[in-house]
Parts: C-alpha cells; structure tokens; sequence
C-alpha cells in the first residue's frame, strides 16, 4: 500500500511539474527578488503608528518621548520600506529584462518621498477624521473614528499607498490596499485619485477603480461602485480613464453603481441602487422611481 501510495505522489509531482514549465508570473521558482507581504504588513503598522502615535497601545507614548519613539519608527521603516522596494523593483526589472537600473538606489529614494509625505499625509487624514465625526451623528470622538471605523482604517491605507503608486512602485501599493480590503471589505485600487474630507460610511462591498478620481467633501455609504465598463473582446483598457470623475460635495447613497469615466457634477446627489453610464450635471438629484409596494394580508396561525 505504501509503495503504492508513493507511486502515485510521483505521478501526480510529474503532471505538476509539467504544468509550471513556462508559466512565469504564477509560480515563483528561482525567484529571489519578491517582496515579503508580512514584512510590508509590518511597516504598513508601523506607518499608521507613525501617523495615529499610540493608537495601537504597543508603545507607550508621551509628550516627553514623542519625539525619540517617532524618530525610531521612521528608522525602522526606512531600513524595512527600502529593501521591500528594492525586491519589487529588481523582481519587475526580471520580467522586464531591464539592463541597468539601479534599483537599491531607486528604492532608498521612493522610501524618502514616501516619509517626507508623511506630514501632509496626516494633515490630509485629519481632515478626513473630521469629514466623519460631523456626517455621522453616531460618532463620539475622533479617537472613536481612529480606532473603530473601517472606513478611515481604509483611506489611511490608501493614502499610503497611492503615494507608492505614483512612484510607480510595483506590486507593494496593492498588497497594501488588498490588505484594507481584506480588513474592512473596501476595495480602493491605490491609483485612484481622493481628495480631501473623504468619508465612507458602513463601507462593505465599496468599489473604487484605479482611475476614479474624487474631489473634495464626498461622501460614499456601503455598496457603491466605482467601476469601468466590461472592455469589448480584443479592447485594452489598460492606461486608460476608464472610471468615473465624482467632483467635490457629492454624496453616493448605497448600492449605486457608476460605471466608465462619466463624471458626477459637483453637489449632486445620487440615490440607493442607482445604475448610472451617464454624467450627472452639478446639483442634480438622480434617483429612482418610487416602487410599489403591495401589501397582502397574513392571516395569524390557528390557535391550538
């Protein structure tokens, strides 16, 4: 039986093998340069500790101490950042075949960019905070919204990682937002384009594409989509608009779906389970018609 048995696992190891011959990008054999997802992960933490101190209550923080604990974070995650960019960049300059960058050099310098946004990346973050406390009366505190709301745990992300984004860092900004998503069931690609005072209330099942681009004071609830259309057989969509333009004070109610790069005016708003393929002029309310509703009677069961 375990001759047998072991006849067969060198059956199966052989059709295996047979299937990753030519399939580089699915298998990662003789691959040395990937980045390590629980590394980035790590200074993912790091950063949001580094812009919400003391949040995570791993460090005790003070204003006496302030100073030394975020001068040693940000050493930390330029020392881990860098060599996680480093791996993604030789690992696209592999599949490129790209002969003479210098990707250590790239890395250390995409990772100071990143720090020095860290700044304007707070104060932006600030007031997304307080886009939430006042659209949503069940907010007690901003530390309620820092800690406990997934929608502000998403943008955090994102802001992160959009700034990775256009440095054209590959692979890291979505493991990044994959990791929001997996967290909060938001899903914002890192190229999307977010202005400030952004809020998304409940959150699940939000969709933002790569290309939407979001102005400022808007506000989504659970369920919207900002998508693309199906591209036509044979059509490349790749590094094209594709998704929609929301201008500034607009509020997206739950469910609806937008699709292409049709652009939302300025302070409209746009109703529960919409299905929009048009623009939407500024100050326009759009949503559906109201349904019947039919009532029938339901009789109480016999009493026994």
């Amino acid at each position: 039986m375990a001759d047998e048995q072991n006849r067969n696992i060198d059956r199966i190891a052989d059709k295996l093998l047979e299937t990753y011959r030519g399939d580089a990008g699915i298998n990662f054999i003789d691959t040395v340069n990937l980045p390590m997802r629980e590394k980035i992960l790590y200074v993912l933490e790091l950063l949001i500790e580094i812009i919400f101190p003391g949040y995570t209550g791993t460090r005790h923080i003070t204003g006496s101490n302030v100073r030394f604990v975020i001068g040693d974070l940000l050493c930390q995650v330029q020392t881990e950042l860098s060599e996680q960019i480093e791996r993604a960049l030789r690992h696209e300059c592999r599949l490129k075949e790209c002969p003479g960058c210098n990707c250590h050099e790239m890395a250390e310098q995409v990772t100071m960019q990143l720090i020095e946004r860290l700044p304007a990346i707070r104060n932006v973050l600030k007031t997304d905070i307080k886009a939430a406390y006042d659209g949503d009366p069940a907010a007690h505190s901003y530390e309620e919204i820092v800690l406990a709301y997934p929608g502000l745990r998403a943008i955090t992300i994102h802001r992160i990682a959009h700034q990775l984004h256009i440095c054209n860092v590959p692979l890291i900004p979505r493991l990044m937002s994959e990791h929001a998503h997996h967290e909060t069931g938001i899903d914002i690609h890192p190229g999307a384009t977010i202005g400030e005072s952004f809020m998304i209330d409940h959150g699940t099942g939000v969709v933002i594409g790569e290309t939407s681009v979001i102005g400022k004071n808007v506000k989504l609830y659970q369920g919207v989509t900002l998508g693309a259309t199906a591209p036509a057989k044979g059509q490349s969509l790749k590094g094209i608009k594709r998704h929609p333009t929301i201008e500034d004070n607009v509020v997206i109610y739950a469910a609806a779906t937008i699709l292409g790069d049709v652009t939302i005016g300025k302070g409209a708003i746009i109703g529960g389970n919409v299905w929009i393929k048009d623009s939407v002029p500024p100050h326009t309310i759009v949503s559906l018609s109201s349904p019947q509703l039919v009532y029938n009677e339901r009789k109480p069961p016999a009493s026994r």
